[in-house]
C-alpha cells in the first residue's frame, strides 16, 4: 500500500511540474493576461471618420473587457503627434493605433522597439523601408465606392425612367478634400459604379482643401447641386454634404451617398446608402497578435505586403451601411449584392477598366489607358490610382 501512495505521489508531482512548466511557457511565450492599448485620433468622435475608426476600440472592449486598458488621445494634429505618443508609451501602451497622417510615427518607432505602432496608411508603401515595429493598414475602399456608385446609378436610372430628369442630366457630384490618389481613386470607382448602370453619366468634383469643415463641405455640395448634380457623394469628414442634399428645395430631390457612417439620421429623405472601411478586423487581430506574442502580419487575415496589410469585402474590411429602402430604387440591394459577391470571389479587375483615358492632374503628359485595366491595391494598402478620367469627370 505504501508503494501505491509513493507512486501516486510521484505521479501528482510530475503532473504538477508539467502544469507549472506549461503555465510558465504560456506566461513567457504565449497569451498575455493584460495589455495596455493606445489610440490617437486626428479628430474626435463627432466626425464620421474618427467615429468610424473608434468602432474598432469598441470592438476591443467587447472582446477583451477588463483584460485591456485602453487610452485615447483625440484632436491630435499631425505635426503635434510627438507629445501624446510619448505620453501613451510612458503610461505603458505596448501597441498604439493612429488614424492620422503624421510622418512622425514611423520616425519615432525605432526608439521604442518593444512597442507596435499601427497607422492607417497615408502613402504608397511599395518598397518602403520601415522599422519592423511600424505597421500600416487600410481597407480597399474602392470596392465599396464602386458598389455605392451602383446604388447611385440605380437611382439616377429610376429618375430618368420616371421623367424626373432627362438622360442628358445624369450628373453626379462629389465633394472631395484634396486631389490625392486616395481621393481620386475613390471618386473614380464611385463614378464607374454609376456608369455600370447609367453609361452616359458624368461627374463634377469640387475640392474643399480640408478634410473636415462643415461649412466648406456644405457649400461645395450646394454649388454642385446648383450646377445640376442629382446625386452627391463625398470624401470629407463631416455631414455637411448630406445636410445640403436634405435641405434642397424645389421640384427635384438631390440624393446623397455617404462615407464612414450612415447619414440617414441627418438626411432621412435623401440618404441612399453609405460605405465604410471596417477597421475592426485589423485592430482586433493586431491586438490578438500582441497578446499572443506573435507577429502582427502572421495573425491578420488580408493581403500582406511586408508590414502593410489590406483587404476588401472578402475579409470584411469594407462594408455597405444602411441602404434606405424608402428612397433607393427597386432592385438596388440585388445589384449591390451581385457586385459584392464578385469582390468576395476575388474578381476585382472590372472596376478600373473601360474605354477611358485618365490624366494625371499634376502632369498632363502622364496619362493612363484604362482599356488595359488597372488593379488597385495590388502591392500596397494605400490607393494609388491618381488619374482623372477625361471627358467624364470635371474638376472645379
Amino acid at each position: 500500500m505504501k508503494r501505491v501512495y509513493i507512486t501516486m505521489g510521484l505521479t501528482c508531482a510530475v503532473i504538477l511540474a508539467i502544469l507549472a512548466g506549461w503555465l510558465q511557457y504560456l506566461n513567457v511565450s504565449g497569451v498575455r493576461d493584460t495589455l495596455t492599448v493606445g489610440f490617437i485620433y486626428d479628430n474626435d468622435e463627432s466626425t464620421p471618420y474618427t467615429y468610424n475608426f473608434s468602432l474598432a476600440k469598441d470592438a476591443l472592449e467587447r472582446k477583451y473587457g477588463d483584460r485591456l486598458t485602453i487610452l485615447t488621445r483625440s484632436n491630435v494634429l499631425d505635426d503635434k503627434m510627438e507629445t501624446p505618443l510619448r505620453d501613451l508609451i510612458t503610461k505603458g501602451c505596448e501597441i498604439i493605433f493612429f488614424n492620422g497622417y503624421s510622418e512622425l510615427v514611423a520616425k519615432l518607432a525605432p526608439e521604442y522597439p518593444e512597442v507596435q505602432f499601427c497607422q492607417t496608411s497615408y502613402m504608397d508603401m511599395t518598397d518602403k523601408q520601415v522599422p519592423p515595429n511600424y505597421h500600416t493598414f487600410k481597407g480597399e475602399a474602392y470596392q465599396a465606392r464602386y458598389v455605392s456608385g451602383i446604388a447611385a446609378g440605380m437611382k439616377i436610372a429610376q429618375m430618368i425612367e420616371e421623367g424626373v430628369i432627362g438622360s442628358d442630366e445624369a450628373v453626379a457630384g462629389f465633394v472631395a478634400a484634396f486631389p490625392t490618389s486616395e481621393v481620386i481613386s475613390g471618386y473614380t470607382a464611385f463614378l464607374l459604379g454609376v456608369r455600370s448602370v447609367v453609361p452616359q453619366a458624368v461627374m463634377r468634383v469640387r475640392y474643399t482643401g480640408t478634410w473636415s469643415s462643415y461649412a466648406q463641405e456644405k457649400s461645395a455640395a450646394q454649388a454642385l447641386i446648383d450646377e445640376g448634380c442629382v446625386v452627391i457623394s463625398q470624401h470629407t469628414d463631416t455631414i455637411g454634404p448630406a445636410v445640403a442634399c436634405e435641405e434642397t428645395e424645389g421640384e427635384r430631390t438631390v440624393y446623397h451617398v455617404g462615407y464612414n457612417q450612415s447619414m440617414s439620421e441627418v438626411a432621412p429623405g435623401t440618404s441612399l446608402v453609405a460605405s465604410r472601411i471596417c477597421w475592426e478586423p485589423y485592430v482586433t487581430a493586431a491586438v490578438d497578435a500582441v497578446m499572443a506574442r506573435k507577429s502582427i502580419e502572421k495573425v491578420v487575415s488580408g493581403r500582406v505586403h511586408g508590414t502593410d496589410v489590406s483587404a476588401g469585402f472578402e475579409k470584411g474590411w469594407v462594408e455597405m451601411v444602411d441602404l434606405n429602402q424608402q428612397v433607393a430604387a427597386p432592385g438596388t440591394q440585388e445589384a449591390m449584392d451581385a457586385a459584392i459577391e464578385q469582390f468576395k470571389r476575388g474578381k476585382v479587375d472590372f472596376v478600373f477598366k473601360g474605354d477611358y483615358v485618365g490624366v494625371n492632374p499634376n502632369n498632363p503628359d502622364d496619362t493612363y489607358d484604362l482599356s488595359k485595366g488597372y488593379i488597385e491595391n495590388a502591392t500596397t494598402s494605400f490607393p494609388t490610382f491618381h488619374y482623372v478620367l477625361r471627358d467624364v469627370i470635371s474638376v472645379e
